[in-house]
């Protein structure tokens, strides 16, 4: 029990100092507001937002709030970046309304299943733990900074260069991420609603290209994000393309992937036709089915 709270408090210090030098990268040269970066304050509204939301989800219990806080948060930040930098020029406009629409879909999409099952399995053991449930909303905090990171820099920048090719490649390569990450969830969710798929995992659809099709659909239309934002960026603001890196890591190291294949082993370990599924499906980058 020790363990699991130090660890914590490693985490969520390990976390704020990670911010801390993104938001002094994001700042150079950018907009401020009474005397402050507005990147960075951008930053600092995003774990505070969760931090207000922690206090009454840890008092209750409860994990319901969780998803749509990020959500929320991400609306929040991005919306008031575009009005408090006063700059609406199409790159700003474009990458705000990227961002809302991922996260007005995602978050809703979210906060319906968790709502509809009762509970979220992630948070069954760390829900009683001030900090350890403490580290699960810094966390988001950071999560919710760091993938925003390249678009907020490019929003707050000294510059705003034409959009220009680069920026329509990235439009194209978010488009078909979005696509990909909404296509699979309604996928999945269609497959868990039919009575007769009870207890069997998907192996249709995108899933049959992939065992994780809406987190390569994510990673993508945050690459997208990142080139949308590159010719805006200059100096130390270039450690905000980040962004796409750190939604990789997180999802195929951390927190995604690796917790639901150590689910589904446990539950269909032993199934001859999952073993055959695992086997001939990638992890993340879709292939064709053979």
């Amino acid at each position: 029990m020790k363990n699991q709270v130090l660890e914590s408090v490693i985490a969520i210090v390990a976390a704020l100092l990670v911010a801390a030098a993104v938001a002094w990268a994001g700042s150079q040269g950018g907009v401020t507001v009474a005397g402050l970066s507005l990147f960075a304050l951008a930053g600092m509204v995003a774990f505070v937002i969760q931090w207000a939301v922690f206090v009454p989800s840890y008092r209750a219990q409860t994990e319901h709030w969780y998803d749509l806080t990020g959500s929320l948060t991400y609306l929040t930040v991005t919306l008031g970046t575009l009005l408090l930098a006063a700059r609406f020029d199409p790159r700003s406009l474009i990458l705000a309304a990227l961002v809302a629409i991922w996260a007005l879909r995602l978050g809703t999409f979210l906060f319906r299943r968790v709502r509809k099952a009762g509970r979220d399995s992630r948070f069954d053991d760390i829900k009683p733990s001030f900090t350890r449930f403490l580290m699960a909303w810094t966390l988001q905090g950071l999560w919710v900074f760091l993938t925003l990171a390249a678009a907020l820099a490019a929003m707050t920048a000294a510059s705003a260069p034409a959009f220009g090719l680069l920026g329509w490649i990235g439009l194209l390569v978010w488009v078909v991420g979005f696509g990909i990450e909404a296509v699979a969830d309604a996928q999945k969710q269609a497959f868990r609603k039919d009575p007769a798929n009870k207890g069997q995992f998907i192996r249709s659809g995108l899933w049959a290209w992939s065992r994780h099709p809406n987190y390569f659909g994510e990673i993508t239309l945050w690459t997208g994000v990142a080139l949308i934002a590159l010719p805006a960026l200059s100096g130390w603001q270039y450690l905000t393309l980040i962004s796409p890196l750190f939604v990789y890591l997180l999802l195929t190291r951390i927190s995604g992937i690796p917790m639901l294949e150590a689910s589904a082993e446990e539950r269909w370990g032993d199934d001859p036709a999952y073993r055959e599924y695992k086997a001939r499906t990638p992890v993340l980058f879709p292939r064709p089915p053979r």
